[in-house]
């Protein structure tokens, strides 16, 4: 059998002319912008637009100076008005540019540069805030301007807060931290920091650290509230104090005798071990079973998240007790959310409440806000932004009930879903805490000028 081969020579001159046409087509296909027909591009929406277009970060953005802003008035979003809804639903469907973390860190290597892009010096602050210093205890791994929102949207230059970084975390997003940290004198970074594993006893630990940190703090906070990097507040700081002050003494958090569905999680030995295809590791189940928690300790379940009176974790620190339940439920799930909803029942412990005493649900406990898809039109309406692993991150349309509901925080958000919620929530709190503080100072001069208040 004969093989042919055919073979093309070409000389120079028709390979120049071949180069010189294959240049001429495309530049004729950009000229008629084909690609653009072919494959339409989707307009860009930048979510700190004065900064992305600024010098202040890496200015990746300046070439789009003159493109059109998309201006959203967010009283119309918190009065639903169909407009302004349709403008921030228009917004989703282009593609979301939000300060990266490496932007977090040219933003914040100016301290002083920072403070005034993000007027921190125009806080209002009354008396009552003053004299009612709250601590926080911020556990975070990723997305650096979405911590730093959450920290300016809960500053107050009389409270204190504790940052807690995954030693996973990416390099820049640690500096974004650190730099955070370094521009004001009540934001410290823990002073031991974990690798946080899902569901793994590193997550309970991390929030411990920063307790333990903050008890070390000269400032005198009357509470600890914890939070992740997707939470946000939905009331403002003159707000937060009047309501803890109404707690007295007592902590609040979710606290429910366990399903069936949970026992397994404490009963059970678990193994931290690679998921494989997932890059994590995860707690798996052995068949092991755990012997029963020490001292007789009953176990209820809740959330990971809390609001604590200092009463409450001076006395975690110093109690035998609880050293060795830390110990039993560390080969347990999720830990975290069977830790704290079981202290407080345990009898004599600081705002504790009776094992024999109902259960005391999400919805019940206004620590946080977490909206999940099975229960969307039984207890609160359907989701408008899109759901991750069954919850819902919320979009613009919920942030009248977002406001009214009366949680004090919430999760899930993400600039990405829906820039405009989280802009407008801001905006909103800032005009809540003006019209306190406004508030407050006339009634203080009422109080201090009796012979005003008849006039």
């Amino acid at each position: 059998m004969k093989t042919f081969k055919c073979c093309f020579k070409y000389t120079l001159q028709q390979k120049v002319f071949i180069l010189f046409l294959t240049l001429w087509l495309f530049s004729l296909l950009k000229l008629l912008n084909v690609g653009r027909l072919l494959f339409p591009q989707r307009g860009l929406y930048l979510v700190e637009y004065s900064l992305s277009t600024s010098p202040f970060v890496r200015n990746r953005y300046s070439h789009i100076k003159d493109e059109v802003k998309y201006e959203v008035n967010c009283s119309g979003i918190y009065e639903q008005e169909p407009l302004e809804i349709g403008k921030s639903l228009e917004i989703r469907r282009l593609d979301i540019i939000d300060l990266e973390d490496d932007d977090v860190v040219a933003m914040t290597s100016n301290c002083d540069l920072y403070q005034s892009l993000r007027r921190y010096h125009q806080k209002l602050v009354s008396r009552e805030e003053k004299n009612f210093p709250i601590a926080y205890s911020l556990v975070v791994h990723k997305d650096a301007i979405m911590v730093e929102r959450l920290i300016h949207a809960i500053y107050n230059q009389h409270n204190i807060y504790c940052i807690h970084y995954d030693l996973k975390s990416p390099d820049t997003f640690k500096v974004a931290m650190n730099n955070l940290a370094k521009c004001f004198s009540n934001i410290f970074i823990a002073s031991k920091l974990e690798a946080v594993e899902y569901a793994h006893i590193s997550r309970l630990q991390a929030d411990l650290n920063c307790l333990s940190d903050l008890l070390k703090s000269s400032v005198q906070w009357k509470y600890v509230i914890n939070l992740c990097g997707q939470d946000f507040p939905l009331k403002s700081n003159f707000e937060l104090v009047s309501e803890l002050k109404k707690l007295n003494g007592a902590n609040m958090l979710e606290t429910v005798k366990p399903p069936s569905s949970k026992v397994e999680r404490f009963t059970y030995h678990h193994e931290l071990r690679s998921v494989p295809y997932e890059y994590i590791k995860l707690p798996i189940r052995t068949n092991i079973s755990k012997e029963a928690p020490p001292h007789d300790i009953e176990i209820f379940v809740g959330s990971a998240y809390f609001v604590l009176s200092q009463a409450f974790v001076k006395y975690i620190f110093n109690n035998s007790l609880i050293e060795d339940f830390f110990a039993w439920s560390k080969d347990t799930y999720s830990p975290d959310e069977h830790f704290w909803a079981t202290l407080i029942r345990v009898p004599g412990i600081p705002g504790g409440i009776s094992r024999s005493a109902q259960d005391v649900s999400d919805l019940q406990s206004k620590t946080r806000l977490v909206k999940w898809n099975y229960y969307e039109g039984f207890f609160y309406p359907s989701c408008t932004g899109s759901h991750l692993r069954s919850v819902c991150i919320y979009g613009a349309a919920e942030l009248r009930w977002l406001m009214k509901d009366g949680h004090w925080f919430a999760n899930k958000f993400d600039s990405k879903v829906d820039p405009i919620l989280i802009k407008c929530l801001a905006e909103k709190l800032e005009e809540q805490q003006r019209e306190w503080i406004t508030l407050s100072s006339e009634k203080v001069f009422m109080d201090e000028n009796p012979m005003m208040a008849s006039l």
